[in-house]
């Protein structure tokens, strides 16, 4: 009589042995936080060369601003000239306004980043995907259709640039960021991109009820930023929205790490045969 054994499955790799930092998610996937960390920086470097590198050239910015002011004017939703000539009036406001542009764009984004990556591990792969999908598709916005901002327009168009008339903590105008920050680069607004992206994370996972409200007022707080320091138009609000429900919809089709059990790449090995005479 003899037996057929099955043979014991080799050891796993040293290439795949757990390092430390790591986090493992439901479906066995692991992330690492230092490996998060140096894949953002990475890919911020690379999404601001890309951005900066691009500017276009100013006359094509105009027109492509005095285009868009012509839709927004067709649909009579060119307001933002006015609606800053009013705030200029509040001088808090609009200081508040630079401060707000200015800050929270990274401040709220990186909270809500590692809010998922500490509370909400297995929705983390998909929304930080989202967020990078996003801001490429974005890229692709500034390179193929630069655009002059509202603070950049002859002075016939009544618009100031807040954070050359008020100065915070920095300024457009300032030499090392005018050299080297894209002018143009402003459809679609990555502000409004990324404050959706942080109340689509927020708004259904907070506990507390003013949490909600308040994510779910970041985008519309910023959308007024924008738009008081003449940075941004509407349409490029709407741009942004738009760029993040693309980014989001890529995501899902090819985000498979957080999303249930994995089927294993390797066939269930068939069951050992029972004990066979020998002929």
């Amino acid at each position: 009589m003899s037996t057929v054994t099955r043979p014991e499955a080799p050891p796993r790799p040293a290439w795949r042995r757990r390092l430390p930092g790591a986090r493992v998610l439901a479906d066995g996937a692991v992330l690492y936080w230092w490996l998060e960390i140096l894949l953002m920086a990475a890919f911020y470097v690379a999404y601001s060369a890309v951005r900066n590198g691009n500017e276009g050239d100013s006359l094509t910015a105009f027109q492509n601003a005095r285009a868009l002011i012509d839709v927004q004017r067709f649909l009579g939703i060119y307001h933002e000239q006015t609606i800053q000539a009013w705030a200029l009036h509040v001088r808090p406001l609009v200081i508040g306004a630079n401060y707000y542009y200015g800050s929270l764009h990274f401040v709220v984004t990186i909270g809500a980043l590692v809010y998922l990556f500490v509370k909400w591990r297995d929705d983390y792969p998909l929304w930080r995907n989202t967020l990078w999908v996003t801001t490429a598709i974005a890229l692709i916005g500034f390179t193929l259709w630069p655009l002059m901002p509202p603070r950049l327009l002859p002075h016939s168009y009544g618009f100031v640039d807040t954070l050359a008339r008020y100065p915070t903590f920095w300024s457009f105008n300032q030499g090392a960021v005018n050299r080297i920050s894209n002018q143009f680069a402003a459809m679609p607004s990555v502000h409004c991109a990324w404050a959706m992206w942080c109340a689509c994370v927020f708004v259904p996972r907070v506990r507390a009820r003013w949490c909600r409200w308040l994510a779910a007022a970041y985008p519309v707080l910023t959308v007024v930023a924008i738009v008081l320091t003449a940075n941004h138009y509407f349409f490029d609000a709407v741009g942004g929205f738009t760029v993040l429900l693309l980014g989001y919809v890529a995501s899902r089709r090819f985000t498979r790490a957080g999303r249930g059990a994995r089927r294993s790449p390797v066939p269930a090995a068939a069951p050992a045969p029972g004990p066979t005479a020998d002929t």
